[in-house]
């Protein structure tokens, strides 16, 4: 989506950054161009929520002033989004509901973060009713669409973040992933999807996500600018890993479904895994075939998800608000009940050990994400809760075991099908080795850019 007057929306963190600290670019001026694109763009993708604009503008202001004094927080001056899934200090979070309650006290922990690093929040973007499904749909905030096909989705749950960073309305947004809700819309917006270790970011004030398979982060254009805002909350050092090519690797290709889920890859997905796997190759990598052994592992992370909905839905302050389809989930969340929950937990440590032994014998594993490209919006429209669940599942089987184990998982753009929707592959480390990820998929970037392709504004 280009315009001549919107010459730093594709610029993503580290270009903005650099904008700003070497005076081409003013804070105001990217959140201009922020506010602009939005204004402009957001009535057809439906990304926002809504939006600060005076606020915006008020902090970008008082930005500069810090810049220009030498202030060298790392994100300062830099616009960024917030999903509906945290809490922003005198706005409700809302969840993609009409089922909330009293506006929000103080900023979440990751909010709290982002603001002393210096950014500037633009917005919050929406999602799914309670962040349920890998797509971003509700009865209170419509349809968010997919900047590269607005007849498709963006994912979700972090639906609108994918869509405002892929449509350049920000650099940046913040997400969640407790099945694949940073890496689905990443995938589908043809952006970088980190999901970090859970314990990466805290939840603060809530404990934790979905009985701790949700896990804070971001999505972003580029490997880069991933790592910088991951920098920025985490406090290591993560982008310096980026920058070089990392040692030769042993890297397993794998498209097994895990047991429990019915899907099957599409020729594309499959076509840029192994396109991807090539690419290793060139550059150094060996790569050999090898499943891990994910045993019932889908089905343990299904009794904490459906948990985590029931517990969510009763936490709203109206629940008898939700929509008819969420109110099913959380049925079977209470069917899950307390013991089945504690079923899914005790298996935990088996699960780890089992599936992680594959780590003893590679460095990562390359599979697909997507089992298809994005899916058409409004194709689970009007259908109960066990149908879209079985039709997601089908959509997006590779996720979600590795929120059960924890394992940092990234989904990076791997070319794009005939038809121009983005494609993705997805790579997984061991515990704590962010790092490698990264390290890799900055090097498959310089090998094979993808920030330079941008969405066209043809249906705007």
């Amino acid at each position: 989506m280009h315009d001549a007057t919107d010459q730093f929306a594709f610029a993503g963190v580290a270009g903005s950054l650099e904008l700003l600290r070497s005076g081409q670019a003013s804070p105001r001026e990217l959140v201009e161009t922020c506010l602009r694109r939005i204004e402009r763009f957001d009535p057809l993708l439906n990304a926002f929520r809504k939006v600060f604009a005076e606020r915006a503008l008020v902090e970008a202001d008082q930005a500069a002033a810090r810049l220009k004094a030498g202030d060298t927080r790392l994100l300062l001056g830099l616009p960024v989004a917030i999903k509906d899934d945290v809490g922003v200090a005198g706005e409700p979070r809302t969840i993609g509901s009409n089922a909330y309650g009293d506006p929000e006290p103080a900023d979440w922990e990751i909010v709290r973060r982002l603001r002393a690093a210096g950014a500037i929040v633009v917005g919050i973007t929406n999602v799914p009713e309670l962040t349920v499904w890998p797509f971003t749909e509700t009865a209170t905030n419509g349809i968010t669409r997919n900047p590269w096909d607005p007849q498709r989705t963006p994912g979700g749950s972090s639906g609108g973040s994918g869509a405002a960073v892929a449509a350049g309305l920000v650099p940046a947004a913040t997400a969640s992933d407790g099945g694949g809700s940073i890496r689905i819309p990443a995938a589908c917006c043809g952006l970088v999807g980190l999901k970090p270790e859970h314990d990466r970011i805290p939840w603060t004030p809530k404990e934790t996500g979905w009985h701790g398979l949700s896990t804070l982060g971001f999505v972003a254009r580029t490997t880069l600018d991933s790592a910088l805002l991951y920098d920025a909350v985490v406090g290591e050092s993560w982008a310096e890993a980026v920058r070089e090519d990392p040692a030769p690797l042993r890297v397993a290709v794998s498209m097994k479904v895990p047991p429990g889920l019915v899907a099957k890859p599409s020729a594309e997905v499959v076509g840029a895994v192994h396109a991807t796997a090539d690419l290793l190759r060139s550059l150094g990598h060996e790569v050999i075939e090898r499943d891990p052994d994910y045993g019932m592992a889908a089905l343990h992370w299904t009794a904490r998800y459906l948990r985590g909905i029931h517990d969510d839905a009763r936490a709203m302050a109206h629940p008898e608000r939700l929509e008819p389809r969420t109110k099913g989930m959380a049925r079977l969340g209470r069917l899950v009940g307390r013991r089945g929950l504690d079923w899914a937990m005790r298996a935990l440590e088996d699960d780890r050990a089992r599936i992680e032994a594959i780590f003893d014998d590679v460095d990562v594993v390359l599979g697909p994400g997507l089992a298809e490209p994005p899916v058409p919006v409004g194709k689970w429209t009007g259908r109960g809760a066990l149908w879209t669940f079985s039709g997601v599942a089908r959509f997006v089987p590779f996720y979600a075991v590795w929120n059960h184990t924890g394992n940092p998982a990234i989904s990076v753009p791997a070319g794009f099908t005939g038809g121009g929707l983005p494609l993705s592959v997805q790579l997984v480390a061991r515990r704590r080795a962010e790092t490698t990820l990264l390290a890799l998929a900055g090097q498959l970037e310089r090998a094979r850019p993808w920030a330079d392709r941008t969405p066209e504004p043809a249906a705007a």
